[in-house]
Formats: structure tokens, sequence, C-alpha cells
């Protein structure tokens, strides 16, 4: 299998499906559309929606059931985003290559096109009661979406990764904490959702939320390492914004060599625990292995 034809090929179809949910720019609000519209049409690696379409397939689903809810997933990814770039918080000025909502918009029209997107996300999630309203899985995956981007999820790891910053004291708990919350929850959301709305079992369901909290950590230091690693133009982001910021990281608790080193066992541990499955997906295997030794 050639992985990165593979990638490019699912990718081009998550990039249609959402397509066909984003909004029309149009009537006195046009404004924010349009604002909504260049952030998440700004080509990211759509892993989310990846993980939850190939987790979807893996365990049998077959119906566009998932579709809504891949949409969804990406929007609530890209107003995560478009709130991280903020004056209010990293203040950044470039996100995947290209200038950030705010810089484009203004602060005021990034804060509501963030707010857009997260509002859309449910109302687009919804639409799959519509397709399948016998199948009760759907308001189960609709319960896990809300769960794993609240207060109780990403939000809250967000929460705390602002405090820590703002203090400049972070203990390796509270970092263990951040990562499981702001990167994992979102990625967990993914795979879970698309096995609950195959049917998988609870064990299963188990399983795949313990390789999706791996995977996230992973990710996460994977960032962490390529703010350091990395440039601009290869990232598409600032690098080097961590140690500017002075901005507490795993690299900063564990150092270089041994943040690699982590990455690639944790990474293995999910893989591993994959294959543990009865259920296979060659493809998703060797997505979870690329992310590994990923370069932006």
């Amino acid at each position: 299998m050639e992985i990165k034809k593979e990638i490019a090929k699912r990718t081009e179809e998550i990039e249609k499906v959402i397509e066909r949910y984003l909004p029309a720019e149009e009537g006195f609000q046009k404004t924010v559309m349009e604002a909504m519209n260049y952030s998440i049409r700004s080509r990211g690696k759509r892993l989310r929606p990846m993980l939850m379409s190939e987790t979807y397939r893996m365990f049998g689903g077959r119906s566009d059931v998932v579709e809504p809810f891949m949409a969804a997933i990406e929007m609530i990814h890209t107003y995560s985003l478009i709130h991280d770039d903020l004056p209010a918080m990293d203040n950044d000025e470039y996100r995947r290559g290209r200038k950030t909502t705010h810089i484009v918009y203004g602060e005021a029209m990034g804060i509501l096109a963030g707010d857009g997107l997260l509002n859309l996300a449910f109302e687009t999630a919804t639409l799959a009661l519509e397709k399948e309203p016998e199948n009760r899985n759907v308001a189960k995956a609709l319960r896990i979406l809300a769960g794993k981007a609240g207060i109780y999820g990403m939000i809250g790891g967000q929460t705390v990764d602002i405090e820590t910053d703002q203090t400049n004291e972070v203990t390796k708990e509270q970092l263990d904490f951040i990562y499981e919350l702001k990167t994992s929850a979102l990625i967990e959301a993914s795979m879970l959702i698309g096995a609950v709305l195959a049917g998988a079992t609870k064990n299963e369901q188990n399983v795949i939320e313990q390789v999706a909290k791996k995977v996230g950590i992973a990710f996460q230091i994977q960032d962490d390492i390529l703010d350091v690693t990395s440039t601009t133009e290869v990232l598409g982001k600032p690098v080097g914004s961590d140690a500017r910021n002075q901005k507490a990281t795993y690299v900063t608790y564990e150092g270089l060599e041994k943040a690699k080193q982590d990455v690639e066992k944790i990474s293995m541990e999910a893989v591993e625990q994959m294959e543990s499955l009865v259920v296979k997906n060659e493809f998703l295997t060797e997505l979870l292995m690329t992310l590994i030794h990923r370069e932006k």
C-alpha cells in the first residue's frame, strides 16, 4: 500500500464531504460565513474525519450516516484553531501556511467565526438523525461529540493550558492532563464515534478509546518536537513559539531525544492495541504509524 497516495485519495473524499455542509456566503451576515469558510478551507490534514471514517469502515459501517459527523468534527477542530490563534491566546499570525482568521477578518469576526463553526457543527451532526432516524447509535454519537468537545474534554484541557501559561508554571501532571484533553479528546471522539455508529461492542469501543488517547498524546508530543526542529515553511505556522513564550512542553520536561522515543513507544502501543481487535483496517494501522514520522 502506498500510504501517501491513499491518504491523499481519502483527503480529497473528505474535502467533498465537508464542502457539502459549509454555509452559502450570502445575507447580511455573509462576512462571518466567509470567515468560517476561509478557515475550514485551509486544507488541513483532515486527520479527525479520516480516523472517524476508517474506524467506521473497520467495524463494518457502510452507510453515509457517518458523513455529517465527519464534517462536524472538522468544524469543531477548526473553530478551536481559530480561537487558539487569537491575541488573547497564542496570538499567531499564520496557520496552515496562510494568515490566521483574525488577521484577515479582524479579532471580533474571528471570535464569531469560531462560534459559528461550533454551532454549525452540531446543526450538521444532527442531520444524521434524518438519515437514520431509527439508529439509536446516532444519539450516542452526538453525546460523545458534545462531551469530548466540552469542559470535560477539549475546552477543559485548553482551560488548564491557558491558566498555566499565565503563571509560567506547570507540573508534569497538569501537562499530561492538558495533552489528554486538549488534543486527545477530539481524536478519541473521532474514532469512538466511528465505532459507535458502526455498532462496535462495548469492549471494542473501550479499546478504540484507549488507542485514540495514545494517538492524541503522541500527536501532541510530536507537535512539541516539530516546534523545536521544523521550519515555518515546512510546518505552515511559526516555530519556536513555545520557547519564546517560555511555555512548558513535553520536550521541556523530558528532552528532545526522550520525547522522540516516547512518540514512537506510545504510537506502537496504540498500534498493538489495534491489532488485538478481531476486525482489521490495514490503512488505518498504517495511518497511525505515519503520525510517528510526520513533518507537519
